[in-house]
């Protein structure tokens, strides 16, 4: 069960709501912002994924200015207050390294996305499979052995997806190199970023002192976007004039990516906060939704269509995941009825 939310049932439909609207919306504004500055083979790749943080650090100074947190507005709610977290300097230390994987995770979803919006959406898919591995060899924390069989469904289906069927009838691996390489990588920092958080917090003093999960999450985004200065300066630094006077002479770009900056930290906040109330079940249920409609979202606003083999591997991928989600709360249900 999902913790008890204070929101009314119509309030939390909004949530849902804004959080699907608003990470379709992300995945639009970033593939804008990213053919503003020429597209995947400009060399402004991390810059754009730098600059979107750099929106989400200052939105998250914004909120600590005004002390208040207007994201309940999308439930039609009164805004939370949010003052600057009370944290240590020892605690900033110890959140580093859940920043550094938040931006390595961004930054790697922006060059998958980048490379094929659509492709990019199905290897992101099977994040469960790399998550598993992480948590064993790293934190000692293998799936249970009903997860485990889930695996090779969420593999299979990428896989599957990878493939294109030939003249002759058949098939041969074609894909988006790009998309594949940092849709991994993402997975895997984004594996990364779960079991660093959820060790800090657990330390409760320390949780305490950041004020709520609002403040933790912003705190997050601004050490993102400063662990990723010196990997934009280091790999494209030669490229950020070029950027700064297309940003400032070209609307589309300024546009793109300050939306697709605030949409991501907005989204995401939604996310937790829907997450929450409904529980590990209803949120799987409502990723595997998210997964869908983005990637039809995408299809639509691209003009590219999936192709068969994308379709059915995204559907297996997908269907996998959500069994991966589910499948322990399942047969513990029917062992409590037997």
């Amino acid at each position: 069960m999902g913790e008890k939310s204070d929101a009314p049932t119509y309030s939390l439909l909004l949530f849902f709501f804004f959080w699907y609207a608003g990470n379709v919306k992300y995945n639009e504004y970033n593939k804008a912002a990213l053919d503003s500055v020429g597209g995947k083979t400009a060399g402004m790749t991390m810059t754009v994924s730098t600059m979107q943080l750099g929106v989400c650090a200052v939105y998250a100074l914004l909120i600590w200015i005004i002390r208040l947190n207007p994201i309940k507005l999308c439930g039609l709610q009164a805004p939370d207050k949010q003052a600057f977290p009370k944290s240590k300097m020892g605690d900033i230390i110890k959140t580093l390294p859940v920043g550094f994987c938040s931006a390595a995770a961004h930054s790697s979803s922006v060059f998958a996305l980048g490379g094929d919006p659509l492709f990019g959406q199905i290897v992101k898919a099977g994040e469960p499979v790399i998550s598993a591995v992480v948590n064993t060899i790293f934190y000692g924390k293998p799936p249970t052995m009903l997860k485990a069989l889930c695996l090779p469904i969420i593999v299979g289906g990428v896989a599957f997806a990878s493939l294109k069927k030939g003249a002759d009838g058949a098939y041969a691996l074609k894909f988006d190199q790009t998309a594949l390489l940092f849709g991994m990588m993402a997975n895997g920092f984004a594996a990364f970023k779960g079991s660093e958080n959820k060790k800090l917090m657990d330390d409760k003093d320390l949780k305490s002192r950041f004020g709520g999960v609002g403040n933790q999450f912003a705190v997050t985004e601004v050490l993102a976007f400063i662990w990723s200065l010196p990997v934009m300066f280091a790999v494209e630094g030669d490229k950020f004039s070029e950027f700064v006077n297309i940003f400032l002479t070209n609307k589309a770009c300024m546009f793109n990516v300050t939306a697709s900056g605030l949409t991501f930290y907005l989204y995401n906040e939604l996310a937790t906060m829907t997450v929450k109330a409904v529980g590990p079940v209803g949120s799987s249920v409502a990723n595997t939704a998210k997964r869908v409609i983005v990637m039809l979202y995408m299809a639509a606003v691209t003009g590219k269509a999936l192709t068969e083999e994308q379709q059915i591997g995204a559907a297996v991928a997908i269907g996998g995941v959500m069994l991966y989600s589910v499948i322990d709360n399942i047969f513990a249900g029917k062992s409590k009825k037997n």
